[in-house]
Formats: structure tokens, C-alpha cells, sequence
């Protein structure tokens, strides 16, 4: 049966950044991509509104004609929006590695340049090409260690991997309705795809809660704030954020109210570091002290131990580390996200 245009611009403008219609047509490494990067961070998501009538096109022709090629084999042509956005998603990869996992052994060598080659690769299996898997990942792990220990190493990399896959590109091999899969099986592998990359990141919270979530707060918020202009996808974005929690309540049996989620928030938000818990009982106080309950604490505290007011010798040593407990806890109670 053959694709739908209506139906293919309908799931653009439904599920779109969630690469529904590339599900539907059967381009499953196009719906990966999708789905990792949220329509390739926005752009390639608007950018294909004139582009899913050639989609179509290709999904609906006959599996003999589908993808016939000349018996000279001959690679594709370069494509520089490819190309850019082999090198935009290795660098991304390799930002979620660095977030996730720099604290695996060999991570520089090994762990990194995988991350950023499987990006790039997953950019050039898109649509009807592909490239060759080996010597893309061998690149990578060549120009590791030539910028070995650097932050900015994914940039490299994804240079030179994007480079290597640009000039071992070539078509996939036909595809005939005997290889192709149903739906159950296409999900069960997509679903597999995004666990191992959203594990590093689930490896992030829950090993570093604190740190992370102010971290991913914010940048949440930034991400919010890009869909200003388009309150329905800003709405369907918050919907799959808050989905675990949802997720979670249905296995427990517990109803959804998004006051609780806040909480839980809250909660986590408020969690102290050593350097904070050191800082409490510095001013004689319990993890529960409110903000008005720290800075009576600290002043009365600067009275009894102020150079000028007591003549000890370690008068002024205690001053200086109460100053220094009564700031870290007040960036402690800095708002760093308001929700909304």
C-alpha cells in the first residue's frame, strides 16, 4: 500500500522532531536520528517540510525499481548538509559521553571516539546511503589520541570521521519487501537504540543528582525557551519530559499531579554537597535551616567571633570560615530555575 502525503505531513506536524513520519516511511535510521536530537535540534525538522514529497516518493516505488542503481557502481553525490550534520551530531555524541562517562578507564582513547563515530555514522546511514562502518570508527580512534585528555577533542574527531565517511560513501543495497521488517521488531530496536544512549546521561543523574539536575534544569529551560514562537510543540516537549514520572505513577498505581512532580524536584534541588554540609555545621545548623534561620545563625555568630570583639588567638581564623560557610550557603539557596 502506498504512502500517504497527508498522512506523512500530518505526523511532521504532530510528532515530527520525534521522527514519526520517518517511522512511517520506513526510514528508521532517519526516525533514530530524529529522535535523538529532537528533529535535528529543530532545523532539520522545518527543513523538511519541502522535503517530504521526495520522501514519499522514494517509499512508494516498486522493490524492483525502488532502488535500482548502474552497474558501474557510482557514490552518491556530496551532500554539505550532510556533511554538517555528520560533524554537528559526532560533537554532540561526544558531549553526552563527556557528561555521562569521562569517568570510565580509557576514556579519552576508546569511549570518546566510539561515541563520536557512532554520531557521525548514524548521520550517514540516513535516507538511501550509508558508509563504511570500520574505517570510520578507525579514524576516530586515530585522532584521539592526537588530542588526547582535551575537552574540545569531539570537534576534531567529528572532522575527521565526517571526512572519512564523505569519502566512503556509497547506496545501500536494495531493499525488497522479503527484508522488510514489521513494526513490533523496527520499535524494539529503536527503543534498544535510545536506552544506550540515554544511558549515560541516566548514569549522570543518578550518580552526581545534584550537580546534574541543576544542570539539566537549565538547560530544559533553554530548550523550552528555542519553541517559544510554537506553544504546541513547547507543550508536547514538557509532556515527554515529565513521561517518566507519568510512567512511574502507572506502575505504582499512584495518580499523576504536577505539584508532586515539582516537589520531587525541589527535593532533589535542595540536596547539600560536602562542601555545603560542611558549611551547616560550621553555623550550627541542621540540613532542614531555612534561609532566615542561616543568616540569624550567622550573625549572631559574627558577634560572638569577630576580631574586634574577641581577643582569642583563632578569633579571626573562625571569623574567615564563618564568612565562607554563610556564602556557600547562600548560592546554595540562589533560585536556579523557576518552574513555570
Amino acid at each position: 500500500m502506498g504512502k500517504s502525503v497527508m498522512v506523512a505531513y500530518a505526523l511532521w506536524a504532530i510528532g515530527g522532531p520525534l521522527g514519526l513520519h520517518h517511522l512511517y516511511l520506513g526510514r528508521d535510521s532517519h526516525a533514530l536520528l530524529w529522535i535523538l536530537t529532537l528533529g535535528g535540534f529543530g532545523f532539520g525538522w522545518v527543513r523538511e517540510f519541502t522535503r517530504i514529497p521526495a520522501y514519499i516518493g522514494e517509499a512508494n516505488r516498486d522493490a524492483d525499481s525502488e532502488r535500482k542503481r548502474p552497474s558501474v557502481v557510482v557514490p552518491p553525490p556530496v551532500s554539505p548538509v550532510r556533511f554538517a550534520g555528520q560533524v554537528c551530531v559526532g560533537i554532540y555524541f561526544g558531549t553526552v559521553a563527556l557528561i555521562g562517562l569521562n569517568s570510565l578507564n580509557f576514556f579519552y582513547l576508546i569511549v570518546l571516539p566510539l561515541c563520536v563515530g557512532a554520531g557521525v555514522h548514524l548521520v550517514s546511514t540516513v535516507g538511501q546511503q550509508s558508509s563504511d562502518l570500520k574505517k570510520t570508527l578507525t579514524t576516530c580512534l586515530v585522532t584521539s589520541s592526537i588530542f588526547y585528555g582535551s575537552s574540545l577533542s569531539p570537534l576534531p574527531i567529528s572532522l575527521a570521521a565526517s571526512v572519512t565517511a564523505a569519502q566512503h560513501r556509497r547506496f545501500k543495497p536494495p531493499r525488497t519487501q522479503q527484508r522488510t521488517e514489521e513494526l513490533g521488531p523496527r520499535l524494539y530496536k529503536l527503543g534498544l537504540a535510545w536506552l544506550a544512549f540515554s544511558a549515560p546521561l541516566g548514569y549522570c543523574i543518578f550518580h552526581n543528582t545534584t550537580a546534574t539536575l541543576y544542570y539539566l534544569s537549565d538547560c530544559v529551560s533553554a530548550l523550552l525557551d528555542i519553541f517559544w514562537f510554537l506553544p504546541w510543540l513547547r507543550g508536547a516537549l514538557e509532556y515527554v519530559l515529565l513521561m517518566p514520572y507519568r510512567i512511574l505513577c502507572a506502575l505504582t498505581g499512584g495518580g499523576y499531579y504536577e505539584e508532586a512532580w515539582r516537589k520531587v524536584l525541589e527535593i532533589l534541588l535542595k540536596e547539600y554537597t560536602e562542601e555545603e554540609k560542611e558549611a551547616l555545621h560550621v553555623l550550627s545548623l541542621e540540613a532542614e535551616a531555612t534561609l532566615a534561620e542561616i543568616t540569624q545563625s550567622y550573625r549572631e555568630l559574627v558577634k560572638t567571633w569577630h576580631p574586634d570583639h574577641n581577643p582569642s588567638n583563632d578569633a579571626e581564623a573562625t571569623f574567615l570560615k564563618i564568612q565562607e560557610a554563610y556564602e556557600v550557603l547562600l548560592r546554595h539557596h540562589k533560585p536556579r530555575h523557576q518552574f513555570k
